[in-house]
């Protein structure tokens, strides 16, 4: 263990560097996810009749595993950063989805029939009473894909993207016990954190009302 801290000491620049860029990749993804997803979910909620066939087909997504996922991206774009957030923006968006589509749907219909009864318009329904309830829910399938994507970011780095999977990759293949823990437990640690984070946001987001 005192073998490992000094590992860290000494190679702190990089640890840190990697880990940043594993923060960007990772929040950039699920960035981008966020911005399909959401407005996807709410179109289904509109469409419900088409909405168990979309979430089939994002949920396939989810099957394919994410080397192969990555191999293609790798052959079709080449090295880099480019290839790895299209592949982890497409796994980013079911969670979010999902949760977009079920929290709006479970929205309780004496809520929106409040709102007409106030001569509010569909779309102030949406924005005002719909997106405000469904929140948390929402906010939860951001978080279950970022842990996710936080993990699979480790895999980018075979094609060139960086991030904590270099130290990883590069530990295995020269049989460096520390380099592996110097990209797994950060790794692990930042997984962690950001799912308390965003958990504590949810509880933030959620109406009090609603709160247990």
């Amino acid at each position: 263990m005192s073998e490992f801290f000094a590992f860290v000491v000494r190679e702190q620049d990089l640890i840190i560097s990697n880990m940043l860029r594993h923060i960007y990749i990772s929040l950039l993804a699920v960035f981008i996810g966020t911005l399909i997803a959401v407005p996807l979910g709410i179109w289904l909620t509109r469409k419900r009749k088409i909405a168990n066939y979309i979430l089939g087909i994002t949920g396939i997504i989810q099957t394919i595993p994410s080397l192969v996922l990555l191999g293609l991206a790798l052959i079709i774009f080449g090295l880099g950063v480019k290839p790895a957030l299209i592949v982890l923006s497409l796994y980013s968006i079911l969670p979010i989805l999902r949760n977009t589509y079920t929290g709006i749907s479970e929205v309780d219909d004496m809520y929106i029939e409040a709102a007409k009864g106030m001569g509010m318009k569909n779309i102030q329904i949406l924005y005002m009473v719909e997106i405000p309830l469904a929140l948390p829910v929402i906010i939860a399938g951001i978080r279950i894909s970022l842990i996710y994507i936080i993990s699979w970011a480790t895999l980018a780095a075979l094609i060139g993207a960086g991030g904590l999977g270099d130290l990883i990759w590069t530990g295995l293949a020269s049989y460096d016990k520390n380099l592996i823990y110097g990209g797994a437990i950060p790794a692990s640690i930042l997984a962690l954190v950001v799912g308390a984070l965003i958990g504590f946001i949810q509880k933030i987001a959620t109406p009090r009302g609603l709160r247990r």
